[in-house]
């Protein structure tokens, strides 16, 4: 028999004992769910990075700090069953210091190389150099016969550029020694720390380039739910290329191709189109163009931005609705609702910017929880309190009406010393579970606020005092404080084999 947690028995009274053909009020399901996984913020802090003045046995003091204090016991960490470049020699700190000294000092020519391209390619030694260069490869576009000979073009080039040109002091018929090579240069030196600088900063370049790209990894590794509609897409565009590969002009393809970088790095993109991009989102909270009506800008600005996440939302729902199974199609479904909150810390002022960063973990301690349950923002959980809320009249209520208050559902959660949860415990009405099939989605479409001030990822940015929605960050808040909210949906569906089995 179920007992009534909120209820005082008196201890003079006798329960009453319930039949077998009675139906009693069955105490809710508790169902473990992860918390919505969103992406990772360009805003997220970065660890500071300190100049080091180059000593004596420099690399020595990089590798210890770079290694860890005990090496595995194993000498061959990469496994291969043949014998490869990165399995030649087992893994040694004297090795590896070696082999750094030795790539510190003989890796200028590749710097060498990397400046060069990037000077032509940023248009840094002027519009006539780039310009020359984008001709020849429009010219080797036209006649592309003649990358055969591009081997011979460099090594002649090579040889001409180095050829001596004797002073006239010199005699013409005395031949003098060739000059000797030059030696790398030394551990310390001015060209062995250039070196080690242009290896640190490709380092960092690398590490970027890796964490832009790897947000896209999950779409076509099958650990994102899109993983099927680009497979079809792919699929799709393939056939439809594959008999109009014989129309398709190869060289004019390959000149665009070939000279968009040149068009997106040309100082008019980076200085003029590409802020005007930038400052669209700033628009959505102003509302004002430079050269346009104010209110016609936003009308339209907001139009466009509402239609854009609608379509974005109906396009996931319809994946979701494509992955759910027999059983999900023919039972009752609702929407189960969530809030995610946090807050922005001001960091050190400069002179374009204040920097900072957004997170969980600057709420105030009078702030609400970075996870909340309700739409006012204070129906959840405190940093060092358990809240348990008892839905037993929500249950009482369903045999009544006929209907699961899927809004009004149970979170348990902890948060100790100043860690936001990571695991949520909803407590549903017998019979009710979560789609299988999907998880957490954010309401990029905002229905939730009276005002349209929902930004393309579905953040509401508000005040210090969680206040004044807008698309996005007003300037005068960063100074004071500001904060930003976003809504997470998840569907239940009703299983009655889940109320039989209870």
């Amino acid at each position: 028999m179920s007992t009534f947690d909120y209820v005082n028995i008196p201890a003079d009274v006798i329960r009453l004992q319930s039949t077998p053909t009675d139906n009693p009020v069955r105490p809710f399901t508790k169902i473990s769910t992860s918390l919505p996984s969103p992406p990772p913020s360009p805003d997220a802090p970065t660890t500071s990075s300190t100049i080091f003045n180059p000593t004596k046995s420099l690399s020595t003091f990089l590798l210890s700090t770079s290694l860890p204090a005990s090496i595995p016991t194993s000498t061959s960490p990469r496994k291969s069953s043949t014998a490869l470049l990165s399995t030649r020699d087992p893994l040694s700190i004297p090795i590896t210091t070696v082999n750094f000294r030795r790539f510190v000092a003989r890796v200028g020519p590749v710097f060498w190389l990397q400046d060069r391209v990037e000077e032509v390619l940023m248009w840094k030694r002027g519009w006539k150099v780039t310009a020359v260069w984008i001709a020849v490869y429009a010219f080797l576009c036209y006649f592309p016969r003649l990358v055969l000979l591009l081997p011979h073009a460099i090594l002649a080039a090579i040889m001409l550029s180095t050829y001596p040109t004797p002073s006239p002091s010199e005699s013409t018929s005395s031949k003098n020694p060739p000059a000797p090579i030059a030696p790398p240069p030394s551990e310390g030196s001015v060209d062995w720390q250039a070196n080690l600088q242009a290896i640190q900063n490709l380092m960092g370049g690398l590490c970027d380039a890796y964490d832009l790209v790897s947000p896209l990894t999950p779409h076509i590794t099958h650990r994102s739910t899109h993983t099927s509609l680009i497979l079809t897409l792919t699929l799709l565009s393939f056939l439809i290329l594959l008999p109009a590969l014989p129309l398709i002009p190869l060289r004019p393809l390959l000149f665009l191709l070939g000279t968009f970088p040149f068009l997106w790095t040309h100082p008019f993109t980076q200085d003029r189109i590409i802020p005007l991009l930038k400052s669209i989102p700033a628009t959505r909270s102003t509302g004002t163009i430079k050269g346009t009506n104010p209110n016609t800008a936003l009308t339209g600005l907001m139009y466009t931005n509402s239609k854009y996440a609608s379509l974005k939302m109906k396009l996931r729902r319809w994946i979701d609705d494509d992955r759910l199974e027999d059983r999900h199609w023919g039972a009752e479904m609702r929407e189960v609702e969530l809030w995610e909150n946090e807050r922005w810390a001001p960091g050190p002022s400069s002179s374009v910017q204040i920097a900072g960063t957004w997170s969980k973990s600057h709420l105030r301690p009078a702030d609400r929880a970075p996870w909340t349950r309700g739409r006012d923002g204070w129906s959840g959980l405190g940093a060092e309190v358990r809240c348990v809320f008892s839905l037993s009249l929500a249950a009482l209520a369903r045999w009544v009406f006929g209907y699961c208050f899927s809004s009004l559902v149970t979170l348990h959660c902890f948060a100790l010393a100043g860690r936001t949860c990571s695991n949520l415990t909803f407590s549903l009405a017998p019979g009710w579970t979560f789609v299988e099939t999907e998880g957490w989605r954010p309401d990029a479409v905002g229905s939730w606020v009276s005002a349209p001030s929902v930004s393309g990822n579905g953040w509401v940015y508000t005040n210090d005092v969680w206040a004044d929605p807008h698309r996005a960050p007003v300037e005068a808040w960063k100074a004071v404080g500001m904060t930003r909210r976003r809504r997470w949906v998840r569907r239940v569906y009703f299983n009655p084999a889940l109320v039989e089995s209870a």
